[in-house]
């Protein structure tokens, strides 16, 4: 799998280990651990990286993804309990969990839906939507900041075959 590009970045762990397996059972094709043995170790990266970012502000990746979810629905920034969990790939445990922490923080609130007296309402608060706007920000800069060593061309590349091998996948849903 080795390309031009390749040859002039230097080794990584990744590289490594493909050796050993090389070494120890060289009837391996081991192309497809040099791609997701990077793809794991760049997602447990960046994710770390994108942690530490949300700490600062006070809140986790999780509680994030909730509040950025919301926020992302548009004005006037509400969806109901089940709509967050499908997005969000929650259980509604996990998702009451974020929920009750999130609006202890004033950052969102529950409310009866207007819609129908038997369903919940989750919405931000101008707090969390203040809060939201910034975490974003400071994750984007993070994210750009990571991909600074690679041009515009390249990381549109890359953009475009992480989408293919996504679908490839199967699991294509947000």
């Amino acid at each position: 799998m080795s390309t031009s590009k390749a040859a002039r970045t230097p080794a990584d762990p990744v590289d490594a280990i493909i050796d050993q397996w090389a070494a120890v059972r060289p009837d391996l094709d081991t192309a497809a651990m040099e791609v997701f043995g990077r793809v794991f170790r760049l997602s447990r990266a960046m994710g770390d990286r994108m942690e530490k970012t949300y700490a600062r502000l006070g809140i986790s990746r999780g509680e994030f993804d909730v509040l950025a979810t919301l926020r992302r629905s548009g004005a006037p920034y509400a969806l109901s309990p089940r709509q967050l969990s499908a997005t969000l790939m929650l259980t509604t445990g996990g998702m009451t969990g974020r929920l009750d922490k999130l609006e202890r923080a004033g950052l969102l609130r529950r409310s009866p839906d207007p819609h129908d007296r038997r369903a919940l309402q989750v919405t931000l608060t101008e707090k969390g939507l203040v809060l939201v706007d910034e975490a974003v920000g400071a994750g984007l800069d993070v994210q750009t900041e990571a991909l600074s060593s690679l041009d515009e061309e390249q990381a549109g590349q890359l953009a475009d075959l992480l989408r293919q091998l996504l679908a490839g996948t199967g699991r294509t849903s947000r």
